[in-house]
């Protein structure tokens, strides 16, 4: 789960991480007068979508007066802005964030993280913050310092040095990065964040140390003891479908092939992916029913697959285990009658009640193609798209 500039800039000022002030607008009437209220003379509008380059995008622009302020808050709300991240098609800016301008001496970077590599929490920085973080990765990945963090011993004072000296943060503002770095990290725990990222974590001209941009994305398994976190879901981010798929618990992600997967169990269901692809097609989507799955489920399913007008065929791959083939079964035929299924369907299944679910399936006078294996199967919904 992600959440907006705003939003993670809230949580960072409950864990004491100094940030500008700032007010959230839906409206330009509401963006000039969050500019009225913070006074000033500079203000930034900024576009809050789920995504990074936004700057580049056209989505962050400077006002040195109200009616620039209106200027900005309407040529950026309601673009679709376009970014590295949101593809192609951009993302609809529904909301704003103005805020005080900022006295901008040094941008660094810095993230708490989850290393799948070597599977243990991770604090990251680099003296080259800002828009081009990524290029910095790719191309001088020296210039990014990285320290492994003990869940049981946290943060420690010397690792936040390290970071500090590693990035060139002055001497007489290290103390407040390293209090920064050490906040982050409790942040980054305390939450179930799998991402806390500032960037970018600015020095000011004063020497004072400021997160002017927070990114944070969230362990969905963890939410459920994260009601505040949960409480800043906009579901206008999402994809729609797997909005609504999430609501009969099923495990839904849009790609962007021509063959529906329907599978339980999510490695399987990576594996069914792989063999699609191996044998010259692309899925439409991830989608793993569960262990658990119902006819009211695997219904649900079909529908949200064929809501997609790129799905031209099918593919059920079901191993049954905690999940008995012949419920998967009756859930196929169920759902197949109910949407009026057009496309080619391909059926696998193996294990408990293997032979009572074939026997549903031959039974139903609904045209399922048979498969024994993965690549036979793969073979008959590719042939029988193409």
């Amino acid at each position: 789960m992600k959440i907006h500039e705003y939003q993670g800039k809230e949580i960072l000022r409950k864990f004491g991480v100094a940030t500008p002030r700032g007010i959230p607008c839906f409206s330009v009437d509401e963006a000039v007068k969050a500019a009225e209220q913070l006074g000033g003379k500079i203000w930034v509008v900024k576009a809050q979508i789920h995504a990074g380059g936004r700057g580049k995008g056209g989505g962050v622009k400077l006002a040195k007066s109200l009616d620039e302020v209106r200027q900005h808050a309407s040529a950026i709300l309601g673009m679709q802005l376009k970014t590295h991240q949101t593809g192609p098609q951009g993302q609809q800016v529904r909301r704003l964030l103005v805020e005080d301008g900022a006295d901008i001496k040094k941008e660094y970077y810095v993230a708490a993280l989850t290393d799948r590599a070597t599977q243990q929490v991770a604090m990251m920085a680099s003296s080259e913050g800002g828009m081009d973080i990524e290029e910095v990765a790719h191309k001088t990945p020296e210039k990014i310092i990285k320290v492994f963090v003990d869940p049981l011993v946290g943060l420690t004072d010397a690792q936040a040095k390290q970071l500090a000296d590693g990035i060139g943060v002055p001497a007489a503002s290290q103390a407040q990065a390293i209090d920064t770095f050490k906040k982050l990290y409790t942040c980054y725990m305390e939450t179930d964040a799998s991402l806390a990222e500032i960037n970018p974590l600015i020095l000011e001209g004063n020497g004072n140390i400021k997160a002017l941009d927070a990114k944070f994305n969230f362990d969905s398994n963890a939410l459920y003891r994260q009601p505040e976190i949960v409480a800043y879901r906009d579901l206008d981010e999402e994809d729609v479908d797997e909005v609504e798929a999430s609501k009969f618990d099923l495990a839904y992600i849009s790609l962007d092939g021509n063959i529906g997967c329907l599978v339980n169990g999510a490695g399987l269901a990576m594996a069914t992916m792989d063999t699609i692809k191996l044998f010259g097609a692309e899925p439409a989507n991830f989608l793993d029913v569960g262990g658990g799955a119902t006819t009211e489920k695997v219904t649900e399913a079909f529908k949200i697959m064929l809501k997609n007008p790129k799905v031209k065929g099918i593919l059920v791959n079901i191993f049954g285990g905690i999940m008995k083939c012949d419920t998967i079964a009756t859930g196929i035929v169920s759902a197949a009658r109910e949407v009026h299924l057009s496309v080619p369907l391909v059926v696998r299944m193996k294990g408990t009640n293997e032979d009572i679910g074939k026997k549903i399936l031959a039974e139903s006078g609904l045209p399922i193609i048979a498969a024994d294996t993965m690549a036979d199967a793969a073979t008959k919904i590719v042939a029988a798209v193409k």
